[in-house]
């Protein structure tokens, strides 16, 4: 019987440690404050050896493009749109298109005005990661910034 028990108990832990989520993004979040009232809000992807995300401004038709929103307050204003590095351009056969994407590490950067000293910002993206082998799912994460 304890046999049994220590196989069943081994083939838990096994199969526990191949059914754990792929995470290969971690994102981190700043502001940065400059002159007038102004500030420039960052969001950047760090992202693991031989996986990508792909850019925010991806043609229909391929993967999941990165998407980030900012939820409405009395607190800022958005000024412009959100800006990203160039990515890296290549054909996936996968989507039978040329994708944008980047490696590595990514800053997306969101100017805004700040209407009052303080205050938090909240946002949310959505973005797809793939490699060489396969496609996760979207990811949606909430985001807040103090201001």
């Amino acid at each position: 019987m304890k046999k049994i028990l220590l196989m069943i108990l081994v083939v838990f832990t096994v199969a526990k440690a191949f059914c754990q989520i792929e995470k290969p993004v971690t994102w981190s979040f700043a502001i940065k404050k400059e002159k007038n009232n102004e500030a420039v809000v960052l969001l950047k992807a760090t992202i693991q050896n031989s996986w990508h995300i792909y850019a925010t401004d991806q043609k229909a038709g391929g993967p999941v493009k990165t998407s980030i929103t900012f939820a409405p307050s009395p607190d800022y204003i958005l000024t412009g749109k959100i800006t990203q590095p160039k990515p890296q351009t290549k054909f996936e056969t996968a989507f039978n298109i040329n994708v944008s994407y980047f490696e590595n590490s990514v800053i997306f950067q969101q100017r805004i005005k700040l209407k009052s000293g303080r205050g938090t910002l909240h946002g949310n993206l959505e973005y797809m990661t793939c490699n060489n082998q396969k496609c996760l799912p979207p990811d949606n994460l909430d985001f807040t910034i103090n201001l």
